[in-house]
């Protein structure tokens, strides 16, 4: 296992935070209530390896992510009874990751909940901004085995 020192989740996953309110662990990945959940009902699902983000991810561990969040997804609905559910990923400061330790967020949601919106009400892109990054994707994307 890999692990970091001065990393929250690397603690969380050695077990050495008291009071964690984990709910689920397999030989890859835990999963526990973070400390301040956005909803009741949020979950955190983090690898056991220290990855800092999904660049660093590797396909075999995002599959496993993968299929654990979808089961958990089902768990919370079964114990949360939500009207939604939003599965939150994100790398980097400037998207909102605040600890260097990949994961991925389950939040069950509800009309009316402290979340709000997540994504703004409109953008103001030009046809020919849209149009530059989409040929610039699509020719990244085809390398990666895309048609």
């Amino acid at each position: 296992m890999i692990v970091e020192t001065d990393c929250p989740f690397c603690e969380i996953v050695r077990r050495d935070t008291s009071g964690t309110r984990e709910v689920y662990r397999d030989g890859r990945v835990v999963a526990f209530f973070p400390l301040n959940p956005a909803t009741l009902g949020h979950i955190l699902v983090v690898p056991l390896d220290h990855i800092p983000d999904i660049w660093s991810l590797d396909e075999e561990t995002a599959a496993h992510l993968a299929r654990v969040t979808l089961r958990l997804s089902r768990a919370v609905k079964c114990a949360t009874d939500p009207e939604g559910l939003n599965i939150i990923q994100s790398n980097g400061a400037v998207a909102t990751q605040t600890v260097p330790h990949l994961h991925t967020h389950i939040v069950p949601r509800w009309s009316g909940d402290e979340m709000g919106r997540i994504w703004p009400a409109q953008t103001s892109y030009s046809e020919s901004q849209k149009d530059d990054v989409w040929k610039r994707l699509r020719h990244e994307c085809r390398k990666v085995g895309g048609e």
